[in-house]
């Protein structure tokens, strides 16, 4: 059977790198396309066969600007001589032509979020270079309608649709008017994991790139209200300002590797996730070292944080609303050694498993038809 993998772009290390990842390793030998790939920012695919297209000979810097590119693109990349292809997707990657015989699979992380959800955000704030956020808002404004027709159409091309947490499923129904079936992404709770005696914890932590959508700030302010100790970990365009809001009890990292953030997560009385995400697997991260997750109640987080178990969460996205869960977080004694096992109903394992087992169904069903 030839397999083909195919995904937005291999630019930096994130959720959706994390499913190509594992779809690597279900399928080493399927060559993996993408936009543009960046050896030197992620590692992880020495050993793959990545094939880009020409919008690999542009600097990544400008993936941002580049959305109707990656359209004409992926919109016009012949899969046709594959049996199965497998898209990891959250923008233009689903778009791929496949022939009559082929299976394709889309992981969908979300509807593309500057064209759906998160439309006003990207007005609000684009996020480009300074002096192109004005440009960018314009361009977007003009384009939104064709682009949104388009991205509908790329929406009916795989076969099968796999949602990334129910939050996701729900919003795939609404603007694609697809169905789909939820496998939460790949998360390495073992990596995460407590292995014996734990520091006293203490303080709170939040980490991801700092973006405005992301809300870190909504985490720091709470904590100087609430006038407990923060540990911020990441960067990101936001990260000036983040600082500038920071309390003297507010700890920021940005180049923590792989075993200080464990350890971070490991003695930290909480983290803090106050963005409706997709998923969050950041936030499962830190359940599997067993600590709660203080989340906002909406989004990924809905699907893993049990109130009163394995977390908390608050109803609004305000300053009073997150502190007054961080100091409800600080009195309740969470079972930690509980937390560790539900994180890992999230893990690679399971991922794997039940991808396997959705791909063979898929070519089964296509077969009887």
């Amino acid at each position: 059977m030839k397999v083909a993998i195919v995904c937005d772009w291999l630019v930096s290390i994130g959720g959706a790198e994390r499913v190509v990842l594992e779809l690597h390793r279900l399928y080493p030998d399927a060559p993996i396309y993408t936009s543009q790939y960046d050896p030197s920012r992620i590692d992880w695919f020495n050993d793959a066969d990545v094939r880009t297209t020409w919008l690999q000979r542009m600097p990544t810097s400008l993936k941002k600007f580049l959305p109707i590119l990656r359209a004409w693109t992926f919109s016009r990349l012949d899969l046709s001589e594959y049996d199965l292809v497998i898209s990891s997707s959250g923008a233009e990657a689903k778009a791929v032509k496949t022939g009559p015989r082929t299976v394709h699979i889309c992981y969908l992380h979300a509807p593309t979020h500057y064209y759906w959800a998160r439309y006003d955000e990207y007005m609000e704030n684009p996020g480009f270079p300074k002096g192109m956020n004005y440009i960018a808002k314009i361009g977007l404004k003009l384009l939104v309608g064709p682009l949104r027709q388009w991205d509908k159409r790329a929406s009916k091309r795989p076969d099968y649709i796999i949602a990334n947490s129910t939050y996701s499923q729900a919003a795939i129904k609404k603007y694609y008017n697809r169905d789909s079936t939820v496998i939460y992404p790949p998360v390495e709770t073992d990596r995460f994991k407590l292995t014996g005696k734990t520091e006293l914890r203490h303080g709170f932590v939040a980490a991801g790139r700092q973006t405005p959508y992301k809300r870190m700030d909504l985490a720091i302010e709470a904590c100087n209200e609430a006038k407990v100790p923060l540990v911020v970990i990441g960067d990101g365009p936001d990260h000036k300002r983040l600082e500038k809001l920071g309390g003297r009890s507010t700890t920021f990292l940005t180049n923590v590797n792989d075993n200080e953030i464990v350890s971070h997560f490991q003695t930290a009385l909480g983290f803090i996730m106050p963005n409706a995400d997709d998923f969050g697997i950041v936030a499962v991260e830190a359940m599997a070292a067993g600590t709660p997750v203080i989340a906002f109640g909406k989004g990924g987080s809905l699907d893993y944080v049990i109130p009163n178990k394995t977390g908390l969460l608050f109803e609004k996205q305000t300053v009073k609303s997150l502190s007054t869960a961080l100091e409800t977080a600080m009195t309740k004694n969470f079972n930690n050694e509980a937390i560790v096992d539900h994180a890992k109903l999230f893990s690679v394992e399971e991922f794997k498993k039940k991808m396997r087992d959705y791909i063979k169904q898929c070519l089964s069903d296509q077969k009887e038809t």
